[in-house]
């Protein structure tokens, strides 16, 4: 007698739970007639109508009740018909006898976790077709609900089965050239899973595996037309090329290029779009982490990402800016933590490049945090430059050797950099003043391994115009009047090393990143403000960093912003003129023009 034809027969719920359980044996023995049928009946997915759908959900519900008998060597069929099933592809009906049988399943048989959790894993994006036929919400959610609360049921009923989960989720992260939403929704659910109930076993993976996707995805980014030859290009000069440009990049009415329009201009690829997307869904992670007390600990897993992988990733953009924005939600606990741990590795740190890398960190930090209170930049600022650059000047002859003595001129080079950039409010701060004039700056920069002369010279250039223009001393009387800008050894140190084209935070580019950035972010246009105008007060200086751009965010001294009568529209527009970190008269080095090209910062070669 051979086995009933399911399509034909009806049969009660009892009945086809005990001929799933007979099937199931018998195809041990080798008769598979029935089992083949079940098989047929989960296998067909296509044009189901309500009837198959019945008896779908039916069979599904059967075989739940007969885990015990499945076994992954015989029953390889059926087990390869239930994970090919996508949620994507049901009703609300299919999906939760689908995902009853898999929670069975898993914690039937330790063999079948591995299967089940791939499975759930992979229900993170939806076929292609998904995305063709633009699926409302709602399906999302309907699908996305019931994976995350399927791996809750798994991890309580199987505690191993977050560790397995973990490498699963790891190795099936999207590669970087796959389409931008397949990626993103991915990461959605990762980030899903980091604050969701199982964070505590899987968080710390998730943002690093996050971290790491996002510095691939970054150093893919290539650069058009950059100027890598001249190591005498100023970082204070014009960023982008000339502004007669097509009219379909310009934006007549602001007379300014749009941050898309230079995305596409100086970034090749589809990766900025994929990067700038995964960038601000990072971003209101982490705000969420804020709202909800737990950015602290959040920031700490960053952090040790951030060592491992940014840190040491050459020529990395803009990944490096998940950092800053989660220091500017906390300034008082993530802010000074970040600063700690910059200064600990490049004081304490043992390879050179990760020291030269971590300063230069420290010192754009430091000089585009708007959100960095004057007196914690002065004391980290001293902490590197009296606790090490000091001491190192103590210990050394009088012999230059850029190459071998690179990492003091990284810091050297730092800190010229970031009072480049906050000379003036320091000095606006009688107890700071008096602390910057104690810093024993001059005794460091007159040293006889003259660092002014190995560092890069916009930098110099520019650190000693505003020291004469703010009337301070950092120099002894006899190298008052010297020029240190055409150097053989800064040729060495910032040519070949190209160390003085490394500042990491220099303006981002990434269109729906800047809105986060903006801010919260000092740019070189509000510096050469405070002192453009002949007869600055104390008070346009902090006028100039907090409403320069915009926006009307409380100064640590006057606890006020700019009022909006006094704040031009505009300027909440992402101008390009924002961006350019050009001082005035920096043009008299090119012969009366700035450059022509956009030179971005980079990690030095070595890294």
């Amino acid at each position: 007698m051979g086995a009933p034809d399911m399509d034909e027969l009806s049969f009660t719920d009892s009945q086809l739970h005990f001929y799933v359980k007979d099937a199931l044996k018998a195809a041990i023995q080798g008769d598979c007639d029935f089992y083949n049928q079940l098989v047929a009946v989960i296998h067909r997915k296509e044009r189901l109508s309500a009837a198959d759908v019945a008896l779908l959900v039916t069979c599904l519900k059967a075989v739940t009740g007969a885990v015990s008998c499945i076994h992954i060597s015989h029953h390889k069929s059926l087990l390869a018909a239930i994970l090919r099933m996508s949620l994507w592809d049901y009703g609300t009906n299919v999906m939760d006898a689908l995902l009853e049988l898999l929670v069975a399943l898993a914690s039937s048989n330790g063999e079948h976790v591995n299967l089940c959790l791939e499975m759930l894993v992979s229900n993170f994006v939806p076929p292609s077709a998904y995305f063709e036929k633009h699926r409302g919400p709602s399906k999302k959610s309907e699908v996305l609900d019931r994976v995350h609360s399927t791996l809750i049921d798994i991890a309580n009923l199987v505690p191993l089965s977050p560790l397995i989960l973990e490498k699963i989720v790891r190795d099936k992260m999207p590669h970087v050239y796959v389409k931008e939403q397949p990626i993103v929704m991915y990461v959605e659910n990762m980030l899903r899973l980091e604050s969701g109930a199982m964070g505590e076993l899987v968080g710390s993976m998730a943002l690093i595996v996050l971290m790491d996707k996002l510095v691939e995805l970054d150093v893919e980014i290539a650069w058009k037309d950059i100027l890598e030859d001249d190591f005498q290009k100023d970082v204070f000069d014009f960023e982008l090329e000339d502004l007669a440009e097509p009219a379909d990049n310009f934006n007549q009415e602001n007379k300014e290029f749009t941050r898309e329009a230079s995305m596409q201009r100086f970034c090749s690829g589809n990766h900025p779009e994929k990067l700038d997307s995964l960038m601000v869904l990072t971003f209101e992670h982490l705000k969420c982490c804020f709202e909800t007390g737990r950015l602290v600990q959040v920031f700490e897993i960053l952090l040790q990402s951030f060592r491992i992988t940014v840190l040491t990733a050459y020529k990395s953009k803009f990944a490096q800016f998940v950092m800053f924005y989660a220091c500017s939600l906390d300034p008082e606990n993530c802010g000074k933590l970040f600063a700690d741990a910059l200064v600990d590795i490049f004081v304490n740190g043992v390879h050179p490049e990760w020291r030269m890398s971590a300063v230069a960190y420290l010192a754009s930090y430091l000089a585009r945090a708007k959100f960095l209170p004057v007196p914690l930049i002065a004391i980290m600022l001293e902490r590197f430059v009296v606790d090490w650059c000091s001491k190192y000047c103590k210990n050394w002859g009088s012999d230059i050797n850029p190459k071998a003595q690179k990492v003091f001129y990284a810091g050297c080079q730092a800190t010229m950099y970031v009072l480049c950039f906050r000379m003036k409010q320091m000095l606006a701060i009688p107890r700071l003043k008096s602390q910057l004039q104690l810093m024993q700056i001059d005794a460091i920069l007159g040293h006889p391994l003259k660092p002014l002369q190995v560092c890069l010279p916009s930098i110099v250039d520019e650190f000693l115009r505003q020291a004469k223009e703010n009337r301070v001393c950092f120099l002894p009387e006899r190298l008052a009047d010297q020029d240190f800008l055409e150097s053989k050894h800064s040729t060495v140190f910032g040519g070949t090393e190209k160390l003085g084209m490394f500042f990491p935070f220099d303006p981002i580019l990434l269109p729906n990143c800047d809105r986060y950035i903006r801010p919260n972010y000092v740019y070189w246009s509000m510096v050469r403000s405070s002192y453009d105008e002949e007869g600055t007060s104390d008070e346009d200086v902090a006028d100039a960093y907090d409403c320069e751009d915009g926006m009307s965010i409380p100064d640590d001294r006057s606890g006020k912003g700019c009022d909006e009568e006094d704040c031009d529209a505009d300027e909440f527009s992402p101008s390009f003129e924002k961006m350019s970190i050009t001082p005035r008269d920096s043009s008299h080095r090119f012969g009366g023009r700035m450059p022509s090209r956009i030179r971005p910062s980079m990690s030095p070669e070595s890294l």
